[in-house]
């Protein structure tokens, strides 16, 4: 069997029930969360140890993050894969966490060791894929528990990229602001 078919070589694809512009918003939302699953499995691929405590949750997260996608590139109205229970197991992995932590008391900025800005970086193409699919449910039904899921994933990756970085002994790099430098 060949990996490639043809079928889209006009601007078109498959989605679950229809054929549609490759720059449909459907697309584009799956397409993002696939993205984000990418980022994902690339914060797993520096973990320098194959036992990470993060690593089994992480997996788990890119299977519930196909899921997803499955859904947004379904049409038809269905029983969807993600639910509430999905959205639990974030809160709780969230809250454990952020147990673990020091309290957030300001901003800080992405980064630390290069699994905890590897996590960052996935949390911004995380949000990017929260305003896909928003911008997608104004003109198709979106089940609420998969736009609350990806609105949770992107806080857990905060949350265990601080937890990394205090693992790591780290500290937070505190935004400070950057008024104009004088010429």
């Amino acid at each position: 069997m060949k990996l490639y078919t043809k079928t889209g070589d006009k601007g078109k694809t498959s989605v679950i029930g229809a054929r549609v512009d490759k720059d449909d918003t459907r697309v584009e939302a799956y397409g993002t969360v696939d993205e984000l699953n990418c980022f994902i499995g690339q914060a797993i691929s520096v973990m320098t140890d194959d036992a990470h405590p993060l690593k089994p949750i992480l997996q788990h997260i890119q299977h519930a993050l196909f899921d997803l996608g499955v859904d947004l590139a379904t049409v038809a109205p269905q029983a969807y894969k993600i639910q509430d229970v999905h959205v639990a197991h974030l809160e709780s992995r969230i809250d454990a966490l952020s147990e673990q932590t020091p309290a957030i008391t300001y901003f800080i900025l992405p980064g630390g060791t290069p699994l905890a800005a590897a996590l960052h970086v996935s949390r911004a193409v995380c949000r990017r894929a929260e305003r896909a699919i928003v911008r997608l449910s104004k003109e198709h039904p979106v089940q609420p528990e998969g736009l609350q899921y990806i609105n949770r994933l992107s806080d857990f990756l905060f949350a265990a990229a601080r937890w990394v970085n205090h693992s790591e002994q780290v500290p937070d790099i505190r935004y400070e602001s950057n008024p104009p430098q004088s010429s």
